[in-house]
């Protein structure tokens, strides 16, 4: 954003501010950076000219664009509007706008979009994909995916998981979720297994430790750097396109998890606490896409079935 703009600097410190005072995660800051970006680059091209002249017909017409042109997703459309609300709040406590012309946005209605998910068969399909004819990082994508599905990873959670949070003899991760909290996920064997083959016979000869920060990280890239994020979904789309699947991404093997344990006989709770949703209400979309253990829970306890 150019730096005369009246808007660069309130943001610069809002940013700044959810980095030190509220120490959100770097994917967070990322996420307020672009929707805030968005938003004031909108309202520029609209002739608003600073944060003081800044209406909700403004917010409400940003909005509707996000929409309209660019064709968002009410998921995303909420996100950003999230994002909004909380700018202009911290505005509105600094004094740099008389009113918040965000607190009159009301939340627009959110569809309920079943998750993707992979059958059993299909999971194990994906997860036989990796194998020694695709090069020397097949080990490595072999373990990412058998981790994904085991514990229900996000792409980032699995890129930033360390070495010392995978407890080989207990068989469980310590994994750092949205927000920086942390929850205990047991893992079973095959995904155990896959690690600890990785581990002994191909990240030694990844790992180059000029920089001391790329030493705990578990899964390195071929340099022998920290997987990014992005990484993630390239390597999960290339073996999806080996196995003949189609169009797969990580959060399917998240979705898959969660469904699996659910069909399975797991309880709601559990599943929360496996996948660290601070809200069930979160969780509870999972039980809308398997009905076929519903139909047998009724024939089974139900007095005329």
């Amino acid at each position: 954003m150019d730096i005369a703009c009246p808007f660069a600097q309130p943001l610069r410190e809002f940013l700044t501010y959810l980095r030190v005072e509220a120490a959100l995660a770097p994917a967070t800051l990322d996420a307020y950076s672009r929707d805030l970006g968005d938003l004031l680059a909108d309202l520029r091209r609209h002739g608003i000219g600073g944060p003081r002249a800044v209406g909700p017909e403004h917010l409400a017409q940003h909005l509707r664009r996000l929409h309209r042109v660019r064709n968002l997703q009410p998921a995303s459309i909420i996100r950003h509007l999230a994002s909004i609300r909380v700018f202009f709040r911290y505005l509105s406590a600094n004094g740099l706008v008389e009113d918040n012309p965000a607190r009159l946005l009301e939340t627009p209605m959110r569809w309920k979009r079943l998750p993707g998910v992979l059958s059993p068969k299909k999971m194990r399909t994906l997860l036989a994909a990796p194998s020694p004819q695709h090069g020397r990082l097949w080990l490595r994508d072999k373990a990412m995916l058998e981790l994904m599905y085991a514990a229900g990873l996000r792409a980032s959670e699995v890129a930033t998981l360390a070495v010392n949070e995978y407890n080989a003899i207990l068989g469980v991760l310590i994994v750092t979720g949205k927000g920086s909290r942390q929850r205990l996920v047991p893992i079973g064997k095959p995904a155990q297994g896959w690690t600890d083959r990785y581990s002994a016979e191909l990240r030694p000869q990844l790992a180059r430790f000029d920089d001391r920060r790329d030493e705990d990280h578990l899964l390195l890239s071929h340099t022998g750097r920290p997987l990014e994020r992005v990484a993630v979904w390239q390597i999960v789309r290339r073996n999806a396109q080996l196995a003949g699947l189609g169009e797969i991404h990580p959060h399917m093997l998240r979705h898959s998890f969660a469904t699996h344990l659910l069909a399975g006989g797991a309880d709601l709770r559990t599943v929360q606490e496996l996948l660290g949703h601070a809200d069930i209400s979160t969780t509870q979309v999972y039980t809308h896409v398997d009905h076929s253990r519903l139909r047998d829970v009724v024939r089974k306890h139900h007095p005329r079935p």
